[in-house]
């Protein structure tokens, strides 16, 4: 055998860990659907690097990894999306096509280069119903997965997934979608991000032509404060909710609890 050599599979597992370990470092973000569209929240301290951005009329892209390679991938789908919706018809621009198209370029890097891409990124399409948004994910092999109602990518995506779906239901409003995104983000008893280390967007299917937007500042704040005051109280703990204690028996008298 010779010196240095490694076999294919174990090449591929080396670049899969290699992979895994740039995605963990970074944080989580959440993709899910509410009553009106798509909504996108990732914690985000920087200011001039979003993980959140419009890829086309209705479609938006979230990622996590290293910026420089994912924004080389989002620049790359607006460039097929300009393309396509000029050649042919706007309506040719899809969230499946794109999602093949993102599949391709990572499967190709993940083969043949030295170094895979530190990247996992969703693709979202807003339909003009709930039944036809489109929620894809896309890990650093080229992989693809079509999620029902939410996705989540990042470091810590199954403790947040799991957070998330115990708060997240069909159709709910906006206020109420952002509120459980940001619970599932936040680590139990730890401390929610400020509203300026927040990074939100929705498409919204009942806007015209372009359906993403961006949601900062007062119109962030006042969604925040709208969630807070619709969200229920805690149930009560179950100490508090135990059955009353049975009566005394009356004094000279000893209740043994027997049937005779």
């Amino acid at each position: 055998m010779p010196f240095g050599y490694a076999s294919p599979e174990q090449i591929m597992r080396d670049r899969a860990e290699y992979a895994r370990k740039g995605i963990a470092r970074g944080r989580s973000v959440v993709v899910m659907q509410y009553a009106d569209g798509i909504l996108f929240v990732a914690p985000n301290p920087s200011k001039a690097l979003h993980k959140i951005s419009e890829i086309y009329d209705r479609i938006g892209f979230a990622a996590v990894g290293r910026y420089n390679e994912f924004e080389s991938l989002r620049l790359a789908g607006i460039r097929y999306a300009d393309i396509n919706g000029y050649t042919f018809n706007r309506n040719d621009v899809t969230g499946r096509g794109l999602a093949n198209l993102y599949a391709q370029q990572l499967g190709m890097i993940f083969t043949e280069s030295i170094k895979s891409l530190e990247v996992e990124i969703v693709v979202a399409e807003v339909g003009e119903s709930q039944s036809d948004d489109q929620i894809y994910r896309l890990t650093f092999d080229g992989s693809v997965f079509d999620e029902q109602g939410m996705a989540v990518i990042g470091g810590q995506a199954e403790a947040v997934a799991g957070r998330l779906k115990e708060r997240y239901r069909d159709n709910l409003p906006l206020p109420e979608a952002l509120e459980a995104a940001l619970v599932a983000l936040t680590e139990p008893g730890g401390e929610r991000p400020p509203t300026t280390q927040i990074e939100v967007a929705v498409l919204d299917r009942g806007r015209e032509h372009r359906k993403f937007l961006r949601l900062a500042g007062p119109r962030l704040e006042k969604l925040l404060e709208t969630a807070k005051s619709e969200t229920p109280p805690d149930k009560p703990a179950a100490e508090d909710v135990s059955l009353p204690e049975p009566p005394t028996a009356p004094d000279g008298d000893i209740d043994t609890g027997s049937a005779e």
